[in-house]
């Protein structure tokens, strides 16, 4: 069960993190969120579509897989891919909030101390003998304030593509080698021809927020569904 804490050089001087990646380490998943910042590093690998939350708000996934618990990039303890979404490398690190003396809120690193990745024996360090952060956690705690800062612009993606009407439902029917077929269901994506008949004012819209190009990259990543079938075909049935 999760457990989250504010991580500090005392209470935690000498946990480890445990860097590779596998399905016992929680990584087995069929998706994760992403940021239209890095869309342009997800597109070169993986399709990205979008979920729709309980909420009725739209996120922007990258798919590792075309079944649920599938992700077809695992091999062994590797990533078999050039890059990999930063909702992936965050794990078992979350986004944190102290108000100190009463004030304004300030960001902390918060670690769920339960996690598979958590150690004493394996993976990076967290803290230096003498107390001070490990460049890994540096490193991580810089990500962390990407991803912060991440989440913001997101949401008003999302919200603008949905007032414009540039976000439809998707499936896809697959056949695979073996003869097995399927539907991948229950997604949206980028509304194409919604898209390319706007007109001066729309395109500048959406470019007066930066959000064109994070855009085109989700239309051409559609093209890695793909990379998906090959990758199941070679491997079978998970």
């Amino acid at each position: 069960m999760p457990r989250h804490v504010s991580l500090n050089n005392v209470d935690h001087a000498n946990l480890k993190v445990r860097t590779e990646y596998s399905a016992d380490l929680g990584d087995a998943v069929m998706s994760s969120p992403v940021f239209p910042h890095e869309f342009r590093n997800v597109q070169a690998t993986y399709p990205i579509v979008f979920s729709k939350e309980s909420s009725g708000r739209f996120r922007p996934i990258a798919l590792f897989g075309l079944e649920k618990d599938s992700n077809l990039f695992l091999d062994g303890e590797k990533w078999d891919a050039n890059y990999v979404p930063m909702a992936m490398r965050m794990p078992p690190f979350l986004i944190g909030f102290a108000f100190p003396g009463g004030g304004e809120s300030q960001m902390e690193v918060h670690i769920d101390i339960e996690h598979p990745r958590v150690s004493e024996t394996e993976g990076q360090p967290l803290f230096l003998p003498q107390g001070g952060q490990s460049d890994f956690l540096k490193q991580i705690a810089g990500m962390l304030t990407e991803i912060h800062h991440a989440e913001t612009n997101v949401q008003s993606f999302c919200a603008l593509l949905d007032e414009m009407d540039l976000i439809e439902p998707f499936s896809l029917d697959v056949t695979l080698d073996d003869g097995m077929q399927g539907r991948l269901a229950g997604l949206y994506t980028i509304a194409e021809e919604k898209l390319y008949s706007l007109d001066a004012a729309g395109l500048g819209r959406l470019q007066e927020h930066n959000f064109l190009l994070p855009i085109y990259m989700a239309v051409a990543s559609i093209s890695q569904f793909r990379t998906l079938i090959d990758r199941r075909n070679r491997k079978g049935a998970p």
